[in-house]
Order: structure tokens, then sequence, then C-alpha cells
């Protein structure tokens, strides 16, 4: 039986939701920038469409927002501050130099390294979820994960190549894959809520999640053969609200034409 909406536990799910939905968020937006310069067209089209279940996993969750009573999907999505934001650090990241409109010059091996990071993270999130305390998420998870297995599929297809292709693509990749640990901290972390959280039975504790994750990545790390990375304790918490530049520069691009005419229907 689902736990009485409380205005405790209505907290708590309302953060849970927002670490999840801006996640992805920024996942998908970092994601569009590769359209039309994914290294083939086939690759083109598979990441376009990553990319857009993902926006729609986003979706997902802002609405279970919306209607608790948290705001406009849309309001919630765009008009949003950097402050108020709970994404990881890593998904803020940028692709690499450049801008996407103006010579950009992204790192492949890092877009990999990241996605398959990130869409592994998620799925253990998604197997914990599945016992959620509160319906609506556990719906959500289960609907997400028949789509993520197909995400899932894809980055570990992409990370072993890249890994066991040539001594050059594996160098390029160490070193990718180096970056984005850094910056994954906080991927699997509920940040100071976690306690509030994991007490209302909305998703199993950080340590059971990542112990999940270990579990699902051990056999790529082994088929390339290389040690498992350690997700360092983060400098930066953005489950707190603490974010870099790059977020506020993704949240100003991704919401230009939002803004542009804030009482028209898109």
């Amino acid at each position: 039986m689902d736990n009485e909406v409380t205005p405790e536990y209505k907290k708590a799910i309302i953060t849970l939701l927002y670490q999840l939905a801006d996640d992805d968020y920024l996942f998908s937006y970092r994601g569009s920038e590769w359209l039309g310069l994914a290294p083939h067209i086939e690759e083109d089209v598979a990441f376009s469409s990553i990319t857009q279940d993902t926006m729609g996993h986003a979706k997902l969750y802002y609405t279970l927002l919306e209607e608790l009573g948290e705001g406009a999907v849309d309001s919630l999505a765009q008009l949003r501050p950097k402050e108020e934001r709970c994404n990881s650090l890593l998904v803020e990241r940028p692709n690499g130099e450049g801008y996407y409109k103006e010579a950009p010059n992204y790192d492949w091996g890092y877009a990999v390294a990241r996605n398959f990071i990130y869409t592994t993270s998620k799925k253990a999130k998604m197997d914990a979820l599945k016992a959620s305390s509160y319906a609506p998420i556990r719906e959500v998870a289960v609907k997400i994960s028949t789509e993520l297995y197909y995400h899932q599929m894809h980055w570990t297809t992409w990370f072993t190549q890249l890994f066991t292709a040539t001594e050059k693509s594996r160098s390029r990749m160490i070193t990718a894959l180096q970056e984005v640990i850094k910056d994954a901290g906080d991927l699997l972390s509920y940040g100071k809520a976690a306690s509030h959280i994991t007490s209302c039975e909305l998703i199993e504790q950080e340590a059971a999640v990542k112990k999940r994750w270990l579990a699902i990545v051990t056999p790529t790390f082994k088929a390339v053969e290389i040690a498992i990375p350690v997700l360092p304790k983060p400098i930066m918490n953005g489950r707190n609200g603490q974010h870099t530049d790059d977020l506020t520069s993704a949240i100003e691009t991704m919401s230009e034409v939002y803004r542009s005419d804030l009482t028209a229907s898109w």
C-alpha cells in the first residue's frame, strides 16, 4: 500500500523528482548538440532518437511535478535559475570546445564515456525506483526502463568498441573516462535530502544503488580490461543547487526561444 501523501512525504517526492527530471533534461540537451555532428549518419539518427527519448523521460518527471502543484511543465524545465536546479554536474558539462552554432570541436570519446556512465547509473536508479513507495514514480520507472534497455546497449557497444579498437582510441578513451569520473561524484547522490528521501522509501539508499551500478558496469569494464573507476566524493553537489557556469549558459541557450514570448503556446 502506498504511503499517505503527507506534507513531509510530498516534499521528499518533489525533491527526488527534480533530481531525476533535471538530470534527464540537461543530459538530453547535451545530446541534442551532437545533431549533425555524430561520426556517421546512422549514429546521428540513433543518437537523436535516444536524445528524444530522454527528453520524454524528463517531461514525465516534470509532469508529475506539475500534478503536485510545482508549476507548468515548460516553466519548470526552462525558467528555473541554476541555483534551483538539482541535476548532477556531469550532465551540465559541455561536449567540448566551441559552440554548436560556431566551430564546435566536440570530443566523441568524452560523449561516449559520459553517456555510458550516465546511462548505467540511470539503469541502477530505475531498478531501485521500481519498488518506490510512490506509485506514480514506480509506473514511470517501468515505462522508462523499456527504452533505457536499448540506450544502455547502444552506449555499451560504443564504449567497448572504442576501448578495444586501437591503442590510440584506447588511450583517448582512458583520458575521456577520467574526465567524466571527475564530475560523477554526485551522480548517485541524493544530496542533503538523502535521509529524508530514503526514509520515505521512495528509492533505495545511495549505497544500494551504487552496488546495483557496480553490478551493471563490471562485465563491461572486465571486457575492456580496465579497473572500475571509483566515484569520487563530490566537492560540489548539484543535488544541493551547487553548479558551474556551464549550467548557466546551457539554461540561457535552452530557454532562448521560450523566453522570447512567455505568452505563446508552444
